[in-house]
């Protein structure tokens, strides 16, 4: 990775995390096939308007990776999610990812955890986090526009806090929704 990518992962431009009720049976759920398997339209349903695609593909030494393009606050970022845990009731995805802002483009690592958790009385709690860092890149583009990290970390967690908000529940659902229809068959 070329230095102007590196993760400044001391710093913290957002994390947020949200948590929804996941009506599907426990044994039926699986984040894993859910995520690396999501019909595109699927994906843009989870947040609308903000999520414009997906895909899924693998990295060149072949793990999982979901491609994800959405709008988050004023910036199109296209999502490179590589899957570092890829199991039934737990996601731990991580991309640095590009963002096209109105000054033009930069990148941040962005961090997407997602599980399920087995309430014991029949529920599931479905756990939405998000975290993002700034690269190198980012901070010179940053520097170069006038912007302070501080300005930058507000309006990505102002804006990444909503977005969250809204697509957790709707991910809850469609996971949900395709439990019930694995258990089926």
């Amino acid at each position: 990775m070329s230095d102007s990518k590196k993760v400044l992962s001391d710093l913290v431009l957002s994390t947020s995390t949200e948590h929804a009720p996941l009506d599907a049976p426990w044994d039926a759920i699986d984040i894993a096939d859910w995520l690396l398997n999501l019909p595109d339209q699927e994906y843009q349903r989870c947040a609308p308007p903000d999520h414009k695609a997906a895909g899924y593909t693998t990295t060149d030494d072949g793990r999982p990776m979901s491609i994800n393009v959405e709008m988050i606050g004023t910036g199109l970022v296209i999502q490179h999610y590589v899957a570092e845990i890829a199991e039934k009731h737990h996601c731990h995805m991580v991309s640095t990812s590009d963002v096209f802002t109105p000054h033009g483009w930069t990148t941040v690592q962005v961090i997407w955890d997602l599980s399920a958790k087995d309430n014991g009385d029949g529920t599931v709690t479905y756990t939405n986090q998000v975290t993002s860092h700034p690269t190198q890149e980012f901070m010179e583009f940053n520097e170069k526009n006038g912007g302070t990290f501080e300005e930058a970390a507000a309006a990505r967690q102002a804006a990444s806090g909503d977005h969250n908000r809204r697509e957790t529940p709707l991910f809850a659902a469609s996971i949900a929704r395709h439990a019930l229809a694995r258990s089926s068959r």
